[in-house]
Parts: C-alpha cells; sequence; structure tokens
C-alpha cells in the first residue's frame, strides 16, 4: 500500500508561500497547474460523450480561480462547460480568467438566483466544486449554503477540488446539518491530501505537479511520483499519513 503525506491548512499555506517565493512561480502558473490536473481528472473520470455539461462551481478564493482555469480545459477537451460564479474576486487575475472563458462563449453567472442555479442543476451531468479549499472555516454562507445544498439535492456526480466543501479541513464532513453526509464521488487534492481526505472514501486523485525536490525535504513530504506527462496521479486507497502517525 503506498503512503502519502497529508499536510495541514498552516502546511499547505507554507508550501504555497515557499513555491512563490523560493520556488519562483506566480499565483497565475499555480493556478493554471492547479486548473490543468483539476481538468485532467474529470477527463479521466467522467468521459465527453457520457458527461458533455459540466457544471462548474466557483468560490472566491483560489479554489474558485482553480475552477474557472480547469473550466477553459474542459471546453478545449470538447466539454460545455458552465460557470457559476456567484461572488466573483474583482482582482485582475481573476478578472482575466473570467474575460478567456467568455471569449470562447463559456457562460459564467455571477449573480446568485436560487432558481437560476437549480435550472443549472437539471441540465447538467457533473458539477465541479471548486467552492472552498484548505482554508475554509465554517460554517457556510449565504448564498454558498443553499448552493452545496441544491449540489446534494441533485443527486449529481461531484468532483471536489483539494476539499469538499462544507467540510472541516481537520475533521472531515458535517455530522448534522443540511451539508450532513455530503460525500463527493471524486476528490483531487492540490500539492498534498489534507487531513479531511482521511475520511473520504472514493476516487482520490493528487494534482499540482509542481513540488520540488527541495520542498519534499524542507517539508518531509512523502508524494507519489506523476506517470508520464500525466498532472494527476490516482491514489485511491493509499495510506495518508499524518504528521501525528508519520
Amino acid at each position: 500500500m503506498m503512503s502519502v503525506s497529508c499536510v495541514s491548512a498552516a502546511i499547505a499555506a507554507a508550501i504555497d508561500a515557499d513555491l512563490m517565493f523560493i520556488g519562483a512561480f506566480s499565483i497565475d502558473q499555480l493556478m493554471e497547474l492547479a486548473g490543468l490536473s483539476v481538468s485532467q481528472a474529470v477527463f479521466r473520470e467522467y468521459p465527453v460523450k457520457t458527461h458533455t455539461n459540466v457544471l462548474v462551481c466557483c468560490g472566491p478564493g483560489n479554489n474558485g480561480g482553480d475552477g474557472l482555469v480547469a473550466a477553459r480545459h474542459l471546453w478545449q477537451y470538447g466539454y460545455k462547460p458552465v460557470v457559476y460564479y456567484p461572488k466573483p474576486t474583482p482582482k485582475d487575475l481573476y478578472q482575466r480568467l473570467c474575460q478567456q472563458l467568455r471569449d470562447l462563449n463559456v457562460p459564467v453567472y455571477t449573480k446568485h438566483e436560487d432558481s437560476d442555479f437549480r435550472h443549472l442543476l437539471t441540465s447538467s451531468s457533473l458539477v465541479v466544486d471548486a467552492l472552498f479549499g484548505f482554508s475554509f472555516k465554517g460554517p457556510l454562507r449565504a448564498p454558498f449554503d443553499s448552493i452545496l445544498e441544491a449540489i446534494i439535492g441533485s443527486k449529481l456526480p461531484v468532483l471536489s477540488v483539494d476539499a469538499p466543501s462544507s467540510w472541516d479541513i481537520d475533521k472531515g464532513p458535517d455530522h448534522e446539518g443540511p451539508c450532513k453526509g455530503f460525500m463527493p464521488s471524486v476528490l483531487i487534492s492540490l500539492t498534498a491530501p489534507k487531513p479531511c481526505s482521511l475520511f473520504f472514501r472514493n476516487k482520490h486523485y493528487l494534482g499540482g505537479r509542481f513540488v520540488s525536490k527541495a520542498l519534499l525535504n524542507k517539508y518531509h513530504l512523502v508524494l507519489p511520483p506523476y506517470p508520464g506527462m500525466d498532472q494527476i496521479v490516482d491514489i485511491t486507497g493509499s495510506k495518508l499519513e499524518t504528521e501525528e502517525s508519520a
């Protein structure tokens, strides 16, 4: 059984900082590689012919930015993505990502209406959950609480980016409330799995192929090699090691 390191939210943030300040990556580059890996996980698990209409739900932070990038790549693969981005970030990077999608005629919805969102769900075959990543601290607030409730109620397959939205990054899924029992069909962890991954029971990928050997050594990380030119690696069934269990 392959062992894979889990990292806390604090360590994940430190690695991101080191990737930019020591590794010389820009946030644009990291987001592009992360979004590319998300799109490859979709392509691997959900063929274009059977899951053409992909609803990409984006939150206001970097996780949402990964979703915006993934949507662009999915369009290039032949999918018909629709982006739901109810609280768009005004920063230039995110605005450019949205413009890139509009240039491809990918719909980008930036205002939340429950009826509109539920209508989009009925015409979708898959949801990409790029609402919140490792920096999330609950509870969910409007409009994301009703968005996630609608996603769960739709019974559509869900691929979550880095962490299933609404999950505590350390303790996993909610044990009460409307999001109780939320378990996506697929999870793609980025850089390294987070502790909440210990509670995940379905298909699990790792993406974010940008960690150098120096950073692996600095943070004592055990991560699997990526095969060939793939930006993802299947870690389903791997033994996930936390700092306490390593």
